[in-house]
């Protein structure tokens, strides 16, 4: 590789060793290396559909990039710091290979510009397989959810017992949460997917070229309207992290779940020797590492947004040094959730068992059918804060009596007001408590199957 000793004839001395390692990126950006020779196929395409060079020119550019891009593949091409960043190591590689010609690629744009397209390159694809981790994850949710239908589990709110629900109604909040997050990637990917290249360093350029001609050749939907804003915006970045963190929060929170649910304490499932670790001293642990982990790498994401929602809050028009920090902390963030998002599949397809024997003694040892006897009353003609506040009494009597409602004679219910008949038993049974919830978006059984089967069509229609 010939050495750059100084940036122009402007410079008299070349940059001290220390400053070039600071200044390089070609440490992590090598990464764009792909779209960048995907971007400057298009480019050198397009000066020679304007004329700007000759057919045969563009044709040789074509052909050394394509060059570089094999030799890359095959572990042939690793430029070093002295290359500073992946767009002029393209472009000293190809000169070397074609020779003078290939001084004439960075023609009408700028490493703005260019580093603006290789990155929306990247985020288009990357995008496009998180939606595809994003159904996995989702089906494997379903899957379960189609044999727990009339599994019960208890519900929580302040992480306290309060009403019986199913099981797959409850993975199927995961589900939605999901669908969310695919469409957010889906409305994003909009908005990333707009073409920069040609807005040159700030202001456009003198050459005769057709930005979108070459937007056209890469697959862009549209181009920027304004050249300072297409180097300098990164918003499309901000809404890829913004998204990704709540991707992370969604899996951090099931993962909370499955922690408490697999400790002794609550024993509700059972994690497989294939997703799960022992203790270097105590033989008898099976640690939940994998929840453990997406619960601990979801930090790393937010801390990611924050960084560059912090760049980019001070940053005068147009592009400044300060964006050549967006790339790590999106490098990251695509490794972590694609990452997490897998792994989270894979446990929940294959790496632990719901104890539905032990789901189905907690729904019957506890007053989570409370509000059901208060529904009773209610619908007996008892106005409903009346019977919520008998109800109250007689949990707390119950609880001193030790015993749980279904233990409570129909005297004793009658003792408490006439309307009580025979029906009382049936309605606080847990598997009636459920079923009856049929409201729209419920718990009722009816209710989640409805579910279930909205959410595979409309997963199904995003794949045709």
């Amino acid at each position: 590789m010939t050495k750059k000793t100084t940036w122009s004839d402007r410079f008299e001395t070349s940059l001290h060793p220390i400053i070039a390692e600071f200044n390089a990126s070609i440490g992590f950006d090598i990464e764009l290396i792909e779209y960048d020779l995907t971007g400057s196929v298009a480019h050198g395409k397009m000066l020679a559909k304007t004329g700007i060079i000759t057919p045969e020119e563009g044709e040789t550019l074509v052909r050394g990039l394509e060059q570089i891009r094999q030799e890359y593949r095959a572990g042939n091409f690793n430029p070093g710091v002295e290359q500073e960043d992946v767009h002029f190591a393209v472009e000293r590689r190809l000169t070397e290979i074609v020779g003078a010609v290939g001084k004439k690629l960075h023609t009408g744009r700028s490493r703005n510009d260019q580093v603006g397209t290789d990155i929306r390159l990247y985020l288009r694809d990357q995008i496009k397989q998180i939606q595809e981790l994003l159904r996995n994850w989702q089906l494997a949710l379903i899957n379960h959810a189609e044999n727990h239908v009339e599994t019960l589990i208890p519900g929580y709110t302040h992480l306290q017992r309060a009403q019986p629900i199913s099981l797959a109604h409850h993975l199927m909040a995961y589900a939605q949460m999901a669908q969310r997050d695919w469409q957010r990637l889906a409305q994003i990917y909009d908005r990333t997917n707009m073409s920069p290249l040609g807005c040159g360093a700030l202001a456009g350029t003198t050459f005769p070229i057709d930005r979108h001609y070459s937007a056209e050749l890469l697959g862009f939907g549209s181009v920027y309207e304004n050249s300072l804003d297409g180097v300098s915006d990164r918003d499309f970045a901000i809404e890829f992290l913004s998204a990704s963190s709540l991707i992370m929060v969604h899996l951090s929170r099931i993962s909370e779940e499955m922690i408490l649910w697999a400790s002794q304490e609550f024993n509700f499932i059972t994690l497989k020797d294939s997703c799960s670790t022992g203790s270097s001293i105590m033989p008898q642990k099976k640690n939940p590492d994998i929840p453990e982990l997406v619960r601990g790498k979801t930090g790393r994401v937010f801390g990611h947004l924050q960084a560059l929602l912090t760049i980019m809050k001070g940053l005068p028009l147009a592009y400044n040094k300060d964006l050549q920090e967006d790339k790590e902390g999106i490098f990251d963030t695509v490794k972590t959730v694609k990452g997490s998002l897998q792994a989270m599949t894979i446990l929940l397809s294959e790496g632990l068992e719901f104890r539905t024997a032990r789901l189905e003694q907690a729904v019957n040892e506890d007053f989570s059918n409370a509000t059901d006897v208060a529904d009773y009353l209610a619908s007996k003609g008892v106005p409903f804060r009346e019977a919520y506040n008998l109800v109250g009494k007689v949990v707390k009597t119950s609880l001193s009596a030790g015993k749980l409602l279904k233990d409570l004679t129909l005297s004793e219910w009658q003792e408490l007001h006439p309307a009580f008949e025979n029906d009382i038993y049936e309605a606080i049974a847990p598997k009636q408590v459920v079923k009856a919830r049929n409201s729209y978006g419920g718990t009722g059984f009816d209710q989640v199957h409805q579910a279930i089967t909205n959410l595979k069509n409309l997963i199904n229609k995003s794949l045709d």
